[in-house]
Parts: C-alpha cells; structure tokens; sequence
C-alpha cells in the first residue's frame, strides 16, 4: 500500500487493530503491507482521537480521511505532446486518428516522440465513457440465435485430406441448450442443411431466428431494410419461423449464441483431437446433452437441458410434416446461346431474355428459371459438370431446323412433299464420303418460300436434267422453269454402266436415328 491511500476498509481494519493493542509489525504481516504503511496511519488515527471509542463507520472514516489525509501525488512530468494540444484538438475535430496524428506531427512541427504519447494524450483528451447495456431475455419458445465459429483443422473423409471446419451453433435463448454441428463451409445449402437439422433435433422450431449478417442469410446487411437471401426466406417460410439479423457489426446482440461458441471451443474442441469430422459430429450431439446441457449456467443458474426439458420444450412450434426441400437460388445472365450456367452446367431459357439476369433455383431434382416471378422453364437437375440440358422451344426458331435436322428427319420431310423430291433427297445423301446434309437442309428450305408443290416440279426437272445443285434448283425456282411445260421428248439413255449407288439410301439412313449435322 505505500505510495498510494489504501482502500477506506483496509483502513477501517488498521486502526480496529491498532485499538486493540496489536504491534506495527503483525498488522503489516497479517495485511501484506509495509510496516512504514502502519506507522502513517498509527500516527493519523492518534491525531484524529480515533484510537478510543468506537470506530466510525466506513462513509465518515472516507470523509475524514479526504479532510485531513489528502492524497499527495508524486510530481509528474510534463507531457511531450503538450505544446501541441491546439492542433491535436483541431485534428480530431475533424476525424484524424491518433496514428495520423502521430504522422503530421512529425512532418509538421518537429515532434520526436512516440505513438504511444500521442495516444495517451488523446485519451486524456477525450475520456471515454462506457456505454450502460440492458440485458434481454426472452420468454421460452421465442427466440433461438445462430452463428458460426472457426473450429480448426478436421479430417475430410471424402477427400482424405484436413481442412478448415466450421462449427455452426444453434442455441435456444431462453433456456441455453444448443445443438452443435461441424461443416467444411458457410454456403447456402450447409447453412439451410445445418437448420433443419438443428430445428429436427429440437423437436421444434422457435418463434424467430436471430442470425448475423453473413451472405448465406442476408445479402445486404443494413440497419433498416436488411435483404434476405431468397433461400432462407423460403426456408423460413416453409417452418414459420421469423427472421431477425443483427445491426451491422454489432455481434453482442447475438450474445447467446456467441458465448455458446467460446464455450465449444474452450470445452469440447480444446485437448481433443478426432479421426474425422464425422466423429466429431457424431461426439458433438452427446457433448451437448452431456456436458453443456447438464452445467450449471453462468446466467440463468441452472442447467440449460433441464430449462429445455421442463418448459420449453412444450413451447417450440411443432415441425412441419414434410422436411424443407432443399433449394438453392441465385440470379444468372441468359447468354446468347439461351442457357444459364448453375453449378457448372447449362441450361436453356427463352431467347426473347438474352441478357436479362433471371432467377434460379436448384433444387434436389430440378433446376427452375424465374422471371419477375413467373416459371420459364423447369429442367432436371444435371448429373455432370458441363451437361447442356436444352429444351428446342427456348431457341430461335429459324436455327433450331438446322440445329436439329438429321438425315432421317429430312428423308421423311423430302417423302411429305412429293416423290420426286424424296428421289433427289436420297440421292444427295447417300453420296460418299461428301456429307450433303446442308445442301438437302437448303433445298428443303425452298419449300418455305416457293411452297412444296414447285419445288416437286423444280427436283423434278433438276432429275430429267441429272443436275442435283442446289443453285440449279434455285434457279429454276427463280425463273419459273418448274411451271414450263416441256415438249415431250424420250429421255436420253443412260451409258450402261455401273449404277450410281450399289446399295439405296435407307440402308445408310433408316426411318429414325441418324446423327445432327454438328
């Protein structure tokens, strides 16, 4: 106690000593202070007439002591910052840090000092304050709060390699129990798993959810309008709880569920080691009923499984008959190729959108595509990465006869128009080993603009004329060759030699199959 006043009961209790005969030497043995301690206070006790007589109680000892005992301060040196306190305190006037400061002024006006003495005089500056916070407790069944928490390196199974794991906390704020699961990340759908596991182990779900403002539960954290991810809002819909983030950065108002993280990292994580995340997982579940949910609890003092059990077990809603079906949304620009890339695979849309940014949502089976709420399309999930999953309606139509066509398909579209046709057609294709799909697409084609009946007549007059090009048959549609009445005339003999094709063409193409002209 020497070099400062000792605390008035420490006082109280010297001179209740001193009354009762005791020597400088024991009081300073038995109170852990110096014997020079003693002799002051012996000497200001017998001045103040208090070595008789009752002793006063602690309030009127304190004002004795302030009138006759002031406290003399050691003499202390002159701040080097001093004589820079104007600019200091224009400085933060205008919202520079102390290590700034700590910068100018060594640019500006010669100061050698340390950081340190800057920081120290700007404290004394400005005096802090420390805020009042007022406890909140809910009732029972009406709040659980969530967070993650780094839980260090786990063995993955799967990949037989150790990596960052994360503990995702669930506690129940009125009565503390917690349920406790260990995951490799904090994307949406381990966050979405991670609840309703959590709310299924419960046996209930609480009346809202307090979470922090990572991007699995809010895309925008703000203080008014937080933006939730559409995921979790489905989630919360689908087992009725209400959503409730945290202002940002401000963690204590998730206290609960914070402490509960310290607490499995100090308990349950520290001097352990597991063979894998799944032991982990699977010790977890009985740590928290164990051990967690049996200690006496700091705050409510009494065990968080027994509160749990006796009271608010019975106030969780009830869980909903089927579990939530697992979905994953996000937004994805419609390419000019009319597909939307989700999870590494490609799906198709309505041209009319290309460049539109669309909504998608990927469930277990199925991929769906929204836009300004309304389906556009619902597609199986793919099973690879890199899978194009396309449905013909979603392309322009004047390239999906192109994309599609086959040399069956156009054997049987040659046959609808007329025999001749369907002569030219197969002969066209089966020629080796030029591929003529293209030029049958184009002839075909004709039949759009001059309609099927001339084009029979021009395929007609382009085989009396043995002269399949496709710039012949346009030609004669041009010019209306087909619609000419010729002069009957025999047709002129073929040499005898080896026919053209050995074998017909529906060998090479039957009536279905056949592979696209890409």
């Amino acid at each position: 106690m020497a070099g400062r006043r000792a605390d008035v009961l420490d006082i109280r209790e010297i001179v209740r000593r001193l009354q009762l005969g005791e020597g400088d030497r024991r009081i300073a043995r038995d109170l852990r202070i110096s014997r020079k301690t003693v002799g002051k206070y012996r000497a200001w006790a017998t001045a103040q007439a208090l070595l008789t007589g009752p002793l006063p109680d602690p309030a009127a000892l304190q004002a004795t002591l302030a009138a006759t005992l002031p406290v003399v301060r050691p003499p202390t040196m002159p701040s080097s910052v001093e004589r820079f306190r104007q600019r200091i305190v224009d400085l933060r006037k205008q919202g520079v840090e102390c290590r700034a400061i700590h910068q100018i002024l060594r640019e500006e006006g010669g100061f050698t000092g340390a950081y340190q003495s800057v920081y120290r005089f700007v404290r004394r500056l400005e005096p802090r304050t420390p805020d009042g916070v007022v406890r909140v407790e809910t009732p029972p069944g009406d709040e659980a709060q969530v967070d993650f928490g780094y839980a260090g390196l786990m063995l993955d199974p799967q990949r037989d390699t150790r990596r960052k794991a994360w503990a995702f906390v669930m506690t129940l704020s009125f009565s503390r129990h917690s349920y406790v699961e260990f995951v490799f990340d904090q994307d949406v759908a381990t966050w979405l798993r991670c609840h309703r596991r959590a709310f299924e182990w419960f046996g209930g779900v609480p009346h809202r959810v307090v979470v922090d403002n990572l991007k699995a539960a809010i895309v925008k954290a703000v203080l008014y309008d937080p933006v939730v991810q559409r995921a979790y809002r489905e989630c919360a819909e689908h087992y009725g709880f209400l959503i409730s983030p945290c202002r940002p950065r401000t963690p204590e108002h998730k206290g609960k569920v914070e402490q509960g993280v310290h607490y499995v990292a100090r308990n349950f994580l520290a001097g352990r080691a597991w063979r894998d995340i799944d032991q982990a997982n699977e010790r977890v579940l009985v740590w928290c009923v164990e051990t967690a949910g049996r200690r006496i609890h700091g705050t409510t003092k009494e065990p968080p499984l027994t509160r749990y059990d006796e009271i608010e077990r019975a106030t969780l809603r009830p869980l909903p008959t089927a579990p939530y079906a697992l979905a994953t949304w996000k937004k994805a620009k419609l390419h000019p190729d009319c597909h939307v890339v989700f999870e590494d695979a490609f799906y198709s849309a309505p041209h009319r959108l290309i460049g539109q940014r669309l909504w998608l949502r990927g469930a277990d089976t199925t991929v769906q595509i929204f836009h300004e709420h309304q389906l556009l399309a619902s597609h199986p999930r793919a099973s690879r990465r890199g899978q194009r999953i396309t449905n013909p309606d979603h392309l322009p139509p004047a390239k999906v006869a192109g994309l599609l066509a086959t040399p069956a398909s156009c054997v049987r579209r040659a046959s609808d128009i007329g025999p001749a046709t369907s002569e030219l057609v197969g002969r066209l294709l089966g020629e080796r080993p030029l591929d003529r799909l293209r030029t049958v697409l184009g002839i075909l084609k004709l039949a759009h603009k001059y309609g099927p009946r001339r084009l029979e007549g021009a395929c007609t007059r382009a085989l009396r004329y043995d002269d399949l090009a496709y710039a012949t048959i346009k030609r004669i549609l041009e010019r209306g060759l087909d619609q000419v009445a010729e002069a009957t005339a025999p047709t002129p003999a073929r040499e005898t030699t080896l026919p053209l094709f050995a074998r017909p063409v529906t060998d090479f193409f039957p009536s279905s199959g056949g592979s696209s002209c890409n």
